[in-house]
């Protein structure tokens, strides 16, 4: 059986963590490096930094954000956010990360999934995929969302999970626009029909609000991985907890006693 990681995601906006609803209201959280440290002294699987306004504003993704955070702790992490090339790519790396999330640039041209895949292997590449829910549709029905929640792409998101696996994507990290932030339980529907139409792993995320909503996406939703990160950053539930109910529920995790 595979390990099932939990991973706490920071959203990073002008050098800060910064935490909102749907997308919107941010709030400052605090220093990257600091939180990463406290993570990693939490047991923290890995983390996701996100620059979240890189993309919108048009600029690379700050490549001090994978230095900081790699002097800070030495569990994996992932940057995502402005990278629309594979210099980018490549600068990302070599700062620190272990791999790097593409999201808005790998819709606007999938070659450049290719291209990462094939220079630094599927293990280093996530496919972010931010999703919302076509209102009116008879059935479930996703579009994927661009540019920090801000275009709409008409997109189907099952659609575009399985050419992101095609073109080499090594992870799929699904995140529910309808449900981010919110708290009330992660797009079971969603996650469950990406994660049985790809091969690769995917990554639950938007939504937690207490433990049983993780050991839900595993168990009904079929995810891979857990993300979190306003229950995490304001100490509602700690990974340990999450950890401990994975456990329990049968799952593998790394439990350190």
């Amino acid at each position: 059986m595979d390990i099932i990681r939990v991973i706490p995601c920071l959203d990073v906006e002008k050098g800060r963590v910064v935490k909102g609803i749907n997308f919107v209201d941010l709030r400052d959280i605090g220093s990257p490096a600091e939180m990463a440290a406290a993570y990693q002294a939490a047991g923290a699987d890995e983390l996701v930094f996100l620059d979240i306004s890189a993309s919108h504003e048009g600029r690379a993704t700050r490549v001090d954000l994978a230095q900081t955070t790699r002097a800070a702790c030495s569990i994996p992490f992932v940057v995502g956010g402005g990278m629309a090339s594979q210099d980018d790519v490549a600068a990302v790396l070599a700062a620190g990360a272990d791999k790097v999330s593409l999201g808005s640039a790998a819709v606007r041209n999938p070659q450049l999934v290719k291209q990462v895949s094939e220079c630094y292997g599927p293990d280093s590449l996530i496919i972010a995929v931010d999703a919302r829910k076509v209102r009116g549709s008879a059935a479930d029905k996703w579009e994927v969302i661009i540019g920090g929640g801000r275009e709409n792409t008409g997109i189907d998101v099952i659609a575009w999970a399985h050419e992101a696996e095609k073109l080499g994507a090594g992870e799929i990290l699904l995140t529910s626009m309808d449900c981010d932030g919110v708290t009330g339980g992660y797009d079971i529907a969603l996650t469950r029909a990406v994660a049985d139409s790809v091969s690769i792993p995917v990554t639950a995320s938007g939504g937690a609000g207490k433990i049983d909503d993780f050991v839900e996406a595993v168990v009904d939703g079929h995810a891979a991985a857990v993300l979190a990160a306003s229950v995490f950053h304001y100490g509602r539930i700690t990974v340990r907890e999450v950890k401990e109910a994975l456990r329990a529920a049968g799952f593998s995790v790394n439990l350190s006693e």
